[in-house]
């Protein structure tokens, strides 16, 4: 391991443990003997025998017990699900964004939560004269415009009231417009039906459709938007297919969704 300025910040044991994670990930055997992890490690085998243990008791190692030794546990797949969700979620968002791009005429987009922001991660553009784009990797707040109030209707409550609670809210748009009443409403009805649009009020003459993408755990992980120059009525009549995007996508995150 590279020595940096910051070392100074670390928590011996809690590297140790590091360590010997990757040192059973690391091994071709099926069990890691103690002696072994102590020589890969380099720490002595009191110290190691008492991380196993902690780390065995959390689940994120398994104790041979048919013979000595050691392996990963399966506590360590509750820790990268997320994780491996987000990684995969791009790829198996193409199929449907291209789809949904050629039915509709539009721009497709899909974007995943990061903290307090989202960010588009795939995208495709539709086959018409004139198309909407927007670039990988750009970053919106999370409230922002239709997908805010996508993801905000699928919040666990204590998530969304922490959401709320935020000093600048963009659903609509600029914050000093934001009208927690209107957004109650425009929520159930996305609960109700699987989408909810914004017409204008983020960029003047920008039409947008969203759904939000729910991943295994039940919460939303991201959303898919449609976005285009189309009128208030085409964005109701496109909300079907956006939520049937949204749906698919979710399923295929193992969300069990209608």
């Amino acid at each position: 391991m590279a020595h940096t300025k910051d070392d100074r910040y670390l928590v011996p044991a809690l590297e140790q443990a590091g360590r010997v994670l990757f040192c059973l990930a690391g091994s071709d055997a099926s069990h890691t003997s103690l002696n072994d992890i102590c020589e890969s490690v380099g720490i002595h085998k009191s110290r190691a025998f008492a991380i196993l243990h902690t780390l065995n008791k959390l689940g994120f190692v398994q104790r041979n017990t048919e013979g000595s030794g050691y392996a990963l546990g399966p506590g360590l797949v509750s820790l990268s699900r997320r994780f491996l969700d987000k990684l995969s979620a791009p790829r198996l968002a193409e199929p449907i964004l291209a789809e949904l791009a050629r039915k509709t005429g539009n721009t497709a987009v899909f974007g995943l939560i990061a903290e307090k922001y989202v960010f588009v991660v795939a995208k495709h553009e539709g086959e018409q004269a004139f198309s909407i784009t927007m670039r990988l990797g750009q970053r919106f707040p999370l409230s922002y415009g239709s997908h805010g109030k996508a993801i905000a209707a699928r919040l666990p409550a204590r998530e969304l009231d922490l959401l709320l609670r935020e000093e600048h809210l963009y659903f609509h748009g600029d914050p000093m417009r934001f009208d927690r009443e209107r957004l109650e409403a425009e929520m159930e009805a996305c609960r109700r039906e699987g989408f909810v649009t914004d017409v204008g009020e983020m960029v003047q003459g920008l039409t947008t459709v969203a759904a939000p993408v729910i991943g295994a755990g039940g919460s939303p992980v991201g959303y898919i938007v449609l976005v285009g120059l189309f009128s208030a009525e085409t964005a109701r009549e496109l909300g079907t297919d956006v939520a049937g995007a949204g749906r698919a996508l979710s399923r295929q995150l193992g969300a069990h969704e209608e």
